[in-house]
């Protein structure tokens, strides 16, 4: 199982959360600084997202959803209601990713491997530009683009699209190494909330079969 900041079940993983983000000015700015305006003042947030995968094959794209809650610097819980039952939960230090219907549990560190994914935007350090290259992408679908292509060569996606309206990141676009594109969605979004920090913690259920640290 690969860790994305946001993490796939077979091909459908990720991950991250986002927040909303409101200031003066921002609609009409362009992706960029609406990114570091996104990463500098989202601390924290909740909301709803809709993922679709569409392979390289082309075969039927693969849909799911459910609900983020994040705090920064690298605490978030990804939970997935549809198709299937799955929860990632990280609270800074390791991510542990469960299935349910399998009831396992897979522990990793998130250490710098955060700072090359998805999630780096969302809960992570801030350190953006130390960790990505970024460059505008233009405008469509009433949204700002963003570009973001990982500096590290071992990252586990080969770049990312992220789309702004408003202040507000409403869609990110990942192309991973094996020819895959996730589209995230992202709704019902409340910026500044106060996640209780059990959120941010996970005890394996009875009997759940850990696999790593």
């Amino acid at each position: 199982m690969s860790l994305t900041g946001v993490v796939f079940r077979a091909g459908l993983r990720l991950g991250a959360a986002l927040a909303l983000v409101c200031a003066t000015g921002v609609a009409s700015a362009g992706g960029i600084a609406q990114l570091r305006q996104f990463v500098d003042a989202a601390r924290s947030a909740q909301g709803e997202f809709e993922q679709t995968v569409f392979a390289a094959s082309g075969r039927k794209p693969q849909r799911a959803s459910g609900s983020f809650i994040f705090a920064r610097p690298g605490k978030f819980r990804w939970t997935y209601d549809k198709p299937y039952a799955q929860v990632l939960v990280s609270d800074g230090d390791k991510l542990w990713s469960w299935d349910r219907d399998l009831n396992q549990v897979t522990v990793k560190r998130l250490g710098d491997a955060l700072g090359s994914t998805p999630a780096a935007i969302l809960a992570g350090d801030d350190a953006i530009e130390r960790n990505f290259e970024l460059a505008e992408a233009g405008s469509s679908d009433g949204l700002e683009w963003v570009h973001a292509k990982p500096k590290q060569a071992d990252s586990s996606f080969e770049s990312m699209r992220m789309g702004f309206a408003g202040g507000a990141l409403k869609r990110m676009e990942l192309k991973d190494n094996f020819g895959q594109t996730t589209l995230i969605e992202f709704r019902s979004l409340v910026a500044g909330a106060r996640p209780d920090p059990a959120q941010f913690r996970f005890v394996p259920p009875p009997g759940a079969d850990v696999i790593g640290d």
